[in-house]
C-alpha cells in the first residue's frame, strides 16, 4: 500500500518540478513571504525585535492562495484528460491515488518552507531569538498546509475544471480561514466559542506563538483526513457519474 502511494507521490513530485507554473508560484511565495517580512508593514526592522512573527503572519495569507493553486490541477486535470481512470485500474485504490497526491504537494509545500529557513538564521544572527517559537510556527504552517490541501484536493475530485476547483478550494477554505474567525468575533456564548474552533486562526496562532496543545493538532489533522476521506468518496462515484 505505502508502495503505491509513494510512487503517486514522486509521479507528481516529479510534475511539479517539471512545471514552470510550480516555480511561478514558489518564486511568488518566496517573494511576498520575503517583502513582508524584511521591507513592508509590521517587519523585523519595524518593530525592532528578532521574532518570524511577521513571516509567520504573511505565511498564514500566502499559502492560502498558494495552495489552491497547487491542487486544482491534481484530480480534475487528470479526469478531463481521461488518465484517471487508466491510472484507477492498475490495482491502486482510490484512497492510494488521494493520499499519493496529497503528500506530494505537502513536499513541495516543504521545500517550499525549506527555502525560507535563511530569514531564520539571519535574524537569529541579528539577535537572541525564540528558537522554539520558530519551529512551532514552522510545524504551525505544515498542519494548515496538510488542511488548505486536503480542501483543494477535495474541490479538484469534484470537477474537471481546473479553475473551479481553484475558487471552490478558496470558497471553501475562506469559511476556515476568515468567515469563522469574524463570525466568532461578532458572535456571543457557546456560539462564539464554537466558530472560534472552527477557524484556523485560532489554531495556527497558538502553535505559531510556540504553545502546541493536542486540540489544535487534532484539529488540523482532522480536517485534513475529513478532506481526504470526501475526495476518497467522491473518486468512488465516478462509474455511477460516469
Amino acid at each position: 500500500m505505502m508502495k503505491n502511494i509513494w510512487i503517486i507521490a514522486k509521479r507528481e513530485f516529479q510534475t511539479f518540478l517539471d512545471s514552470l507554473v510550480a516555480y511561478i508560484l514558489l518564486c511568488v511565495f518566496l517573494g511576498l513571504s520575503g517583502f513582508f517580512t524584511w521591507l513592508f508593514g509590521t517587519d523585523v526592522f519595524f518593530i525592532k525585535q528578532a521574532t518570524m512573527q511577521p513571516f509567520f503572519q504573511i505565511a498564514y495569507w500566502t499559502l492560502f492562495f498558494f495552495i489552491p493553486a497547487l491542487t486544482m490541477r491534481m484530480i480534475a486535470e487528470e479526469r478531463k484528460s481521461g488518465t484517471l481512470e487508466v491510472l484507477l485500474t492498475r490495482a491502486i485504490s482510490d484512497w492510494q491515488v488521494v493520499f499519493g497526491k496529497f503528500l506530494s504537494c505537502l513536499l513541495l509545500i516543504g521545500v517550499a518552507l525549506l527555502f525560507t529557513l535563511p530569514y531564520y538564521f539571519t535574524i537569529a544572527w541579528l539577535g537572541p531569538i525564540d528558537h522554539g517559537a520558530v519551529w512551532c510556527g514552522y510545524l504551525g504552517l505544515i498542519l494548515l498546509s496538510s488542511t488548505y490541501i486536503s480542501i483543494g484536493i477535495f474541490a479538484s475530485s469534484i470537477t474537471s475544471n481546473q479553475i473551479v476547483a481553484f475558487l471552490l478550494s478558496l470558497v471553501i477554505g475562506i469559511f476556515f480561514h476568515w468567515i469563522f474567525d469574524l463570525v466568532g468575533s461578532v458572535a456571543g456564548g457557546g456560539l462564539a466559542e464554537l466558530f472560534d474552533f472552527l477557524s484556523t486562526s485560532t489554531h495556527y496562532t497558538s502553535i505559531s506563538r510556540g504553545v502546541i496543545d493536542s486540540r489544535d493538532v487534532i484539529y488540523f489533522l482532522s480536517i485534513s483526513a475529513l478532506g481526504l476521506i470526501l475526495a476518497e468518496a467522491q473518486l468512488a462515484r465516478r462509474n455511477v457519474i460516469d
